[in-house]
């Protein structure tokens, strides 16, 4: 029997994964193994063993113990695994060009709190943007207590620090398209972005971007999308814990219920009225909120 190597998922298809071997800067396509007539399905961040076929490709064998997982919470409260062994996300956010979405940003950082990550926010694109807009975003999102850089990989601004802040840290890259994620890969000396392929036995196959970029002691991979980072149902109590200067002031509200909305006495809206809390943080909430809780329904 060949022998099998260790390795890390960076991406998955339908029928398949990219995966990297220890040792090699290139990935390679991977079979999934049935088990008992079932595919054991890997994610992002996995740590793998896998044998190597006659083309190139590999079959995974075996999945190895995830230390974590990320998880989000899909119809009727059931969840999904969509990354393992990750300690940090790392945001990146345009601040021109697309113009930044602050809603998105937001939403990954709550999603870090709730799933008790570290969080990295980048902004790129500064030589685009106004200078005030720089420092303004750049302040609010430190005095947050977030490690938050201002990156231009063509000019090298900032890169150092980035590489310096991601050292040791197994790291999944999160933002919309057009942001500069394969500028910053690139300027990291990540491996180029795999595409589609086709292997026999798999037919074709497309799967999200895959790139690696390897750290000491750690990873930086690509998401396969900032959709899957939705919180799915939750209610505003649930949704204000992911908003480390909205959690502090809730506990002042009135109402223990105070949902943040419309209720009087709330310190939230305070705050937020004498600009102790950013407006667009506020914003943010107010949308999040939108998009994740369904109010039950009155009963007469």
């Amino acid at each position: 029997m060949s022998e099998l190597f260790p390795g890390l998922v960076l991406g998955i298809g339908k029928n398949s994964a990219w995966i990297a071997l220890d040792g090699e800067s290139e990935p390679r396509m991977a079979a999934l193994k049935r088990m008992r007539g079932k595919r054991e399905m890997p994610v992002s961040g996995d740590r793998v063993e896998a044998r190597i076929l006659e083309d190139a490709s590999a079959l995974i064998e075996r999945i190895l113990p995830r230390q974590s997982t990320l998880t989000r919470r899909i119809a009727r409260g059931r969840s999904k695994v969509m990354a393992a062994n990750v300690d940090t996300l790392v945001t990146v956010t345009s601040l021109a060009d697309p113009p930044p979405r602050l809603t998105t940003l937001d939403q990954l950082l709550v999603y870090s709190e709730l799933e008790s990550i570290a969080a990295v926010v980048i902004f790129t694109k500064p030589d685009r943007a106004a200078p005030s807009l720089r420092k303004e975003l750049g302040a609010l999102y430190e005095s947050l207590g977030y490690t938050t850089l201002v990156v231009n990989p063509k000019t090298g601004q900032n890169m150092d620090a980035l590489r310096e802040s991601l050292a040791g840290r197994k790291a999944m890259l999160a933002g919309v398209s057009g942001v500069g994620k394969s500028s910053i890969f690139r300027a990291l000396g990540g491996i180029a972005v795999v595409g589609e392929l086709s292997s026999a036995g798999l037919g074709k196959q497309t799967t999200s971007t895959a790139r690696l970029y390897r750290l000491p002691s750690g990873f930086l991979i690509d998401s396969p999308g900032v959709s899957e980072f939705g919180l799915g149902k939750a209610t505003p109590a649930e949704v204000v814990q992911g908003f480390p200067e909205l959690r502090e002031r809730a506990a002042a509200c009135k109402f223990n219920d105070c949902s943040h909305l419309t209720e009087p006495g709330c310190a939230v809206r305070t705050a937020v009225d004498a600009g102790v809390i950013a407006p667009s943080r506020y914003e943010s909430y107010l949308r999040i909120v939108e998009m994740c809780y369904t109010p039950p329904r009155a009963e007469y």
